[in-house]
């Protein structure tokens, strides 16, 4: 190429003034330009490709935007840029749909999605394969299929039969061979825990699932004891005690002032049993004098109020309710026995107790089929069976739904629920989640879950487990506060009993050289004698005393006087004799 004879223009600012000053009109329309050389009321067509076609949906114009008229009819009107002027025809997407796409596409060039579904061989009203078919039915098919036909596109996808068809599958391997690319994805009755997540995205569960105890129960007969079995043994004995204490602080804090607290000993242990007691029922005749003593009993008074209402409450249940009973109370009764523990095979259970919960292994029994939940049941954990079964409480509704000497003991120990499984970052999980949502919120997903769940066969009315005694623990800071209380009282008195002996202590024992122990016999006496006695001693030992300190005041005047008499007389026979001689 000869680069050489290529010349210089230099007319480039003369052709660029003469194209802004085009004014004319072409094929697309006005051509002429503005100031700063932009087009005036430019103006394009806006086409749906269709195949090897096309057709016009609008147009669009820096004067009005996009718009289904044409822009030579909008420059008659004002200028409206407003969002809600803004439209165009209905567009026409690929697949001959007028939904609008979400941007990406199944990485499958169209295949469909190999989707797990575990082949139960019990509960088959969560899911189970139509015998001689390749379809499934059940509960999560059920909600699967609502769940997709609300994506906003189209998913192919195959359901294929996981398990052998003789035990209950491994979710837990199922959904490990999502990983692996087995399947695309996995749904049925997958547990959303903990060791699953790290594998696998799950979608928002569509029912609640956790672990619950299931043992065998038996009603509880009534007896003619049966109004002690509210409490436990050692809060009946502590209640008694502290009867038996309070009736005794308050003997002590009104014996001297209180003529109710006084009187023979023999008297006087029965006045306190018969006080203390008394208070059960707020009928205590003996009125109380001192602070101390009434606040001691206001506070005593509160306590027995509470205990007496939660004895009533307790021994209601127990005579009007018909109760259920079982050895196993809880999870806790079954970590701390060493009795064999039944759990369902294939699920996540037997890992959780081994894993959690630290039990032996070897105590877990796996079981297939509610019948054989029921005959290990039944049996026993000495007749070869299990003391309990630890499973999910979905299965536990359908076992127990037509079974009513079982039932579920204590609260349920684990939160989970069941979900779909899909790959890492996998869109389709969030879209499902969105639909699951939107299937609860339009109560379908409830619905679903009546139709295949809910079971009225067993309803056992007016009856219920039986209610845990009343135990220590939940008085105790009641009993604490009373015991503080008393404490404090006999403290407080104590204290001023010293103070008063002590004042009357030159009274009792003049010459103040009394042995110890003398002296505390001394002070057992003071505290002893009423009150009033007291008093009216010391004031009459004020009296005698002040009588004696006068009656020597008037003998020393008198022998005074006599003495200077006889000293005058003395003197005046002196003088006398003085004189005679």
């Amino acid at each position: 190429m000869n680069l050489d004879a290529l010349s210089i223009f230099n007319g480039g600012n003369l052709l660029l003034k003469n194209i802004l000053q085009v004014n004319m009109t072409g094929v697309t329309g006005s051509i002429n330009f503005t100031s700063d050389r932009n087009f005036i009321h430019p103006a394009f067509e806006v086409i749906n490709v269709i195949g090897v076609g096309y057709r016009r949906i609008g147009y669009w114009s820096n004067y009005s935007g996009l718009s289904v008229l044409p822009p030579e009819i909008l420059y008659t009107k004002p200028p409206n840029r407003s969002s809600a002027n803004q439209r165009l025809n209905s567009v026409i997407w690929p697949g001959q749909t007028t939904d609008r796409p979400r941007g990406w596409a199944f990485p499958n060039n169209g295949r469909q999605l190999r989707i797990g579904v575990p082949k139960r061989v019990s509960y088959l009203e969560i899911v189970s394969q139509v015998e001689g078919t390749d379809t499934f039915k059940g509960y999560c098919i059920d909600v699967f299929t609502a769940a997709v036909n609300l994506l906003p596109y189209a998913v192919p996808y195959k359901l294929v039969p996981f398990g052998d068809g003789r035990n209950n599958p491994s979710d837990t391997e199922l959904v490990r061979l999502i990983t692996t690319g087995v399947y695309d994805a996995a749904i049925g009755d997958i547990a959303i825990i903990t060791n699953r997540t790290r594998m696998v995205d799950f979608t928002q569960p569509y029912i609640e699932s956790g672990l619950v105890v299931v043992a065998p129960v038996r009603k509880s007969n009534s007896s003619a004891w049966a109004f002690l079995r509210p409490f436990t043994p050692g809060l009946w004995c502590v209640t008694a005690i502290f009867f038996l204490i309070v009736g005794f602080v308050v003997w002590i804090l009104e014996h001297r002032i209180n003529d109710d607290f006084r009187g023979p000993p023999k008297e006087q242990v029965v006045t306190v049993l018969w006080f203390s007691l008394s208070t059960l029922f707020f009928a205590h005749k003996q009125n109380t004098i001192s602070t101390l003593g009434r606040l001691v009993l206001i506070i005593w008074l509160f306590v027995v109020l509470i205990i007496n209402s939660s004895y009533t409450a307790s021994l209601t249940s127990i005579l009007t309710v018909q109760q259920l009973s079982s050895p196993v109370k809880g999870i806790e009764t079954l970590i701390s026995s060493n009795d064999p523990i039944g759990h369902q095979q294939g699920s996540f259970a037997r890992d959780y107790l081994v894993e959690e919960l630290g039990i032996r292994e070897s105590r877990l029994i796996p079981l297939n089929s509610p019948e054989e939940y029921a005959r290990a049941l039944k049996d026993g954990p000495h007749g070869g069976g299990v003391a309990a079964v630890v499973d999910e409480r979905a299965y536990v509704d359908l076992f127990l739904s037509t079974r009513c000497e079982f039932s579920i003991i204590g609260q349920q120990f684990t939160k989970a629920g069941w979900g779909f499984a899909f790959p890492r970052d996998s869109p389709l999980a969030v879209d499902m989640s969105t639909a699951i949502l939107r299937l609860s919120e339009s109560g379908d997903l409830q619905r679903m879950h009546d139709k295949w769940l809910t079971r009225s066969a067993c309803t056992p009315q007016g009856t219920k487990l039986e209610v845990d005694r009343l135990q220590l623990k939940s008085f105790w800071g009641l009993f604490v506060t009373c015991g503080f209380a008393c404490l404090l009282a006999l403290c407080i008195y104590l204290i001023l009993m010293l103070r008063q002996f002590s004042r009357h202590s030159e009274e009792l024992e003049p010459s103040g050289r009394s042995s110890g122990s003398g002296r505390v016999q001394t002070f057992l006496t003071f505290i002893d004698e009423k009150e009033e006695d007291v008093k009216s001693r010391s004031k009459r030992r004020q009296m005698e005393k002040a009588s004696i300190r006068s009656t020597g005041e008037d003998e020393s005047t008198h022998s005074y006087s006599s003495k200077r008499r006889h000293m005058e007389a003395n003197s005046i026979k002196s003088l006398d004799i003085s004189n005679e001689v």
